[in-house]
């Protein structure tokens, strides 16, 4: 379900007067930014980490700082948390969820998973905290694959949330892993159509596109992987136009590392509008100044949960740099 973004003012400050804000409360409280691809751009161009779920995950668990403010949806807020239980973990606005997290309500998932006892559950990232409890590791898009593949053949495993990205795992990898029925709203709503339409009127353009995106939309891909992975992929690439298939606030990123090519996001519908993430966008730099200021909304997760949920994301830590996926 669609939200909508809250644009009012919450200050009398200049983005200018909030930025140099933002910054000092940075310096004095000895904060760390971290800061989602899919994030507007200036809460980017100010943030000391920007990346995607691998990465955001990677540098939560090396935070050695007062407060992390993470900017970006809840279940990655909650991610920072769990990796850091003694550490304050704030996020510009609570109300920012996950459409394809809040497709997987813990109770429902509990019955699913009652029905196959002797399978291993590999959970994508972008999963509530109460999820991660019920699974044996954690994937992000940029190391599902090679994190599946480190299980035997024979293993019999669930992936959840995602179908999309689970049945992308099964098409390269040859398995046939049981999957939650959850997606994306961002990604799944991209069609084939707006696609072809794009690639007739852009013939030398390749098309890079997100593995939370349909079947039909990965097969005409030339490139599939994690918004890291696409940003890679653009920097190393010889063309110099590309349709890209993903939310736009990774457009910032591929235009400041290749500002001599040309990118053009897929719409979300008939009227070409910007394929943006209600929830990603709905953090501001006011509300980010006023986070930081105020030292809230925070992340409290029952220690319980904390507890139970960092196991399998240390675990795909750990498989990750076995793999040599992160250093």
């Amino acid at each position: 379900m669609k939200v909508e973004t809250k644009n009012q003012r919450l200050t009398t400050f200049t983005n200018a007067e909030l930025i140099k804000k933002i910054l000092e409360f940075k310096k004095n409280k000895n904060v760390v930014i971290l800061a989602h691809f899919y994030q507007i751009p200036e809460i980017q161009d100010i943030a000391d980490y920007v990346g995607d779920s691998l990465g955001l995950a990677q540098n939560a668990s090396k935070a050695d700082v007062n407060m992390i403010v993470f900017a970006g949806v809840h279940f990655m807020a909650e991610t920072a948390k769990i990796l850091n239980p003694d550490t304050k973990v704030v996020i510009p606005d609570l109300e920012a969820g996950c459409s394809l997290a809040d497709s997987c309500p813990k109770d429902k998932f509990s019955d699913f998973k009652s029905k196959y006892p002797d399978y291993k559950v590999i959970s994508y990232i972008n999963c509530t905290a109460d999820i991660k409890t019920m699974s044996d590791v954690i994937c992000t898009s940029g190391n599902a694959v090679k994190l599946v593949e480190s299980f035997p053949k024979e293993e019999k495993i669930i992936f959840a949330p995602d179908k999309n990205l689970g049945g992308y795992i099964n098409s390269v990898t040859g398995r046939s892993m049981v999957l939650w029925d959850g997606t994306c709203e961002v990604h799944d709503i991209l069609s084939t159509e707006a696609i072809i339409n794009l690639k007739v009127k852009n013939p030398e353009a390749k098309l890079i596109a997100h593995p939370e995106c349909r079947a039909p939309v990965l097969e005409l891909a030339d490139y599939v992987g994690s918004t890291t992975g696409m940003l890679k992929y653009t920097m190393q690439d010889n063309s110099k136009k590309y349709i890209v298939a993903t939310e736009t606030g990774l457009l910032h990123q591929m235009r400041k590392n290749c500002p001599e090519k040309e990118f053009i996001v897929v719409p979300a519908d008939e009227t070409c509008s910007c394929n943006d993430c209600p929830y990603m966008k709905m953090n501001t730099l006011e509300k980010l100044y006023l986070c930081m200021k105020n030292e809230n909304p925070e992340i409290i997760l029952p220690e319980n949960v904390i507890e139970q949920a960092k196991k399998p994301i240390i675990r795909m830590l750990d498989i990750s740099k076995k793999l040599n996926l992160i250093k």
